[in-house]
């Protein structure tokens, strides 16, 4: 065992020299961050797949921007989310303005106003469902002018190429031949639109299968597999389902805030994740608390120097 020892900070301290300062602070959920970068430095460079799993709810705020970054430098070469997520990227990549609110607003008034909330993130109307719509429209003609039917995730490849925006998601998985993976496609006004424009007689038929077997080929084949799992949900679950057709995830972190006291998927535990073989019996794993909003840029500061196996 090691001592517990006080350490002393500076103004001038980097990022990633106070998680060092973590790691000797130890409690609570420090010692976890510090844990943290430690197994993803390793993960990420001996592993030739890296996911990153995340919520839509943290594309509607600037963590987009860093989301993105770590996308476009592949340090993840496989990303699973959810249909919101590929909402809120469309949306800002369009010029919709999402902006600094509240949690606690009227929300009888907001929505008098045409504003949506996301938490403390107020979302004009027009700044939303409309651009999604007029954008899926266009990804539609171009779409179905090549064939009549797609995997989600080779018309998501299409729509990054259309997009100019450098903090979108979208155009840096495309830019970077990096695989976005929707598991709950329908469920968001993507989806919807996509059904829309079908039932209009111009759309295109999804198959989501060929995604299937796109994660099939990427998963059998693995031979180390590290995942970034911020929140819970389908994207995490459909991380880990995957993941144990490989044999478990060698390196894993979620950072949560759900409990695991009711047994949700999204509270459960990296421990959990064993006994179902998705995660690895001798892997390295670690479950911080805490909003990703905080977390993930003192992370992704002390990953950037991280050489992806390619």
């Amino acid at each position: 065992m090691e001592p517990v020892r006080d350490v002393r900070v500076s103004g001038d301290m980097r990022v990633c020299d106070l998680v060092e300062a973590y790691g000797v602070i130890h409690g609570f959920t420090a010692s976890r961050v510090w844990e943290a970068v430690r197994i993803l430095r390793e993960g990420l460079s001996v592993s030739d797949l890296r996911i990153l799993s995340f919520t839509g709810n943290l594309v509607a705020t600037g963590l987009r921007g860093v989301l993105a970054q770590l996308v476009r430098g592949r340090f993840f070469n496989l990303v699973i989310t959810t249909t919101g997520a590929l909402d809120h990227d469309i949306a800002r990549a369009l010029g919709g303005v999402y902006y600094r609110g509240f949690f606690e607003a009227d929300d009888v008034e907001l929505r008098e106003r045409g504003v949506h909330r996301l938490g403390n993130v107020y979302i004009p109307v027009e700044s939303y469902g409309p651009l999604v719509e007029m954008f899926v429209r266009r990804l539609v003609g171009e779409a179905s002018s090549i064939k009549s039917e797609w995997g989600v995730y080779e018309l998501l490849r299409r729509a990054g190429g259309m997009i100019e925006d450098e903090n979108s998601i979208l155009r840096s998985a495309s830019l970077a031949g990096v695989d976005v993976i929707v598991p709950g496609w329908p469920d968001g006004a993507f989806g919807t639109a996509l059904f829309m424009e079908l039932q209009r007689g111009v759309g295109v038929r999804v198959n989501y299968f060929q995604d299937m077997a796109r994660l099939a080929d990427t998963f059998f084949t693995a031979k180390k597999a590290t995942a970034l799992v911020l929140g819970g949900g389908i994207s995490k679950h459909h991380t880990l389902w995957w993941s144990q057709f490989k044999g478990g995830l060698d390196y894993a972190v979620y950072i949560t805030t759900a409990v695991e006291y009711d047994g949700s998927l999204s509270g459960a535990q990296t421990r959990e994740a064993i006994s179902w073989g998705k995660i690895s019996r001798g892997a390295r794993h670690v479950v911080v608390y805490g909003d990703a909003t905080i977390i993930l840029p003192m992370i992704a500061c002390c990953i950037l120097d991280v050489k992806p196996l390619d």
